[in-house]
């Protein structure tokens, strides 16, 4: 069986229409939406409402640190459109959603990521589309197990995690063929990000899974250019899948 596997789709939807060619399925590891481009400030929800000149100034803020400047501008910029925020942005991430689902392949199993909304997803997918999360699922002889979200940091992307919270979905998955989550295992070098140049979260509780049960496989995205994007813990193979915005291509699973 050949599985393609793909994360931090981030608004790629062309590329994603053809992730699963020559594959028996698709899995997708979250991060669908893009709000902001960080190599393209005109690309995204937030230079769609606002321009390419204010998505610029907040990601410079952002990357500065300057986190509390970023949100007095952002809520600035969501007062000045009138109405209420939330509506502007829900229509906006409704839109991409719309057209990502009709892009996605099938059959195709999917995970959050820390910056969707899961509350939309009902809404947009199709047949032959399986959300799972803290979920298991069998493939040809093999068991996946799905961790979706993100954990707190000062980023506050829509789809952040209390500890407990995401722990509980990894207590529920136990021991797996392939365990699949969106963020990596708390290991740094998978962690930093060498063009960001910086430490993502990772989580604890990924990391004892593997450490306690040795999966074959942990696929990951989330850090777009990690210092190791693949490394081994006792038989495991940890694999950042890779920032599919940027390359379009999807790994591959092959047994």
């Amino acid at each position: 069986m050949r599985v393609h596997v793909v994360s931090d789709v981030h608004g790629r939807t062309e590329a994603l229409r053809c992730a699963a060619d020559g594959a028996d399925a698709l899995i997708c590891l979250g991060d669908l939406l893009l709000f902001i481009d960080y190599s393209d400030y005109s690309q995204g929800i937030f230079p769609g409402l606002f321009g390419a000149e204010k998505a610029r100034e907040l990601v410079e803020l952002r990357t500065a640190l300057r986190f509390d400047e970023a949100r007095t501008l952002s809520a600035g910029l969501w007062a000045g459109l009138g109405g209420d925020p939330r509506q502007h942005i829900e229509q906006a991430v409704a839109r991409q959603y719309a057209e990502l689902f009709a892009a996605m392949p099938t059959p195709a199993y999917v995970t959050y990521g820390n910056v969707d909304v899961p509350r939309q997803w009902n809404d947009h997918v199709r047949a032959g589309q399986r959300v799972l999360d803290g979920e298991r699922l069998d493939l040809d002889g093999r068991t996946f197990g799905f961790v979706g979200g993100g954990l707190r940091t000062a980023y506050r992307t829509p789809n952040e995690l209390d500890d407990d919270v995401f722990d509980a979905k990894v207590a529920a998955i136990g021991p797996v063929d392939v365990l699949c989550s969106h963020i990596p295992p708390a290991v740094p070098d998978l962690l930093y990000d060498t063009v960001a140049r910086r430490s993502e979260r990772g989580s604890e509780a990924l990391l004892a899974l593997i450490e306690e049960t040795q999966p074959r496989y942990a696929l990951f995205g989330h850090v777009h250019q990690p210092r190791q994007s693949r490394i081994r813990i006792g038989r495991t193979e940890c694999i950042n899948v890779g920032h599919f915005r940027a390359t379009g291509q999807p790994y591959v699973l092959q047994w």
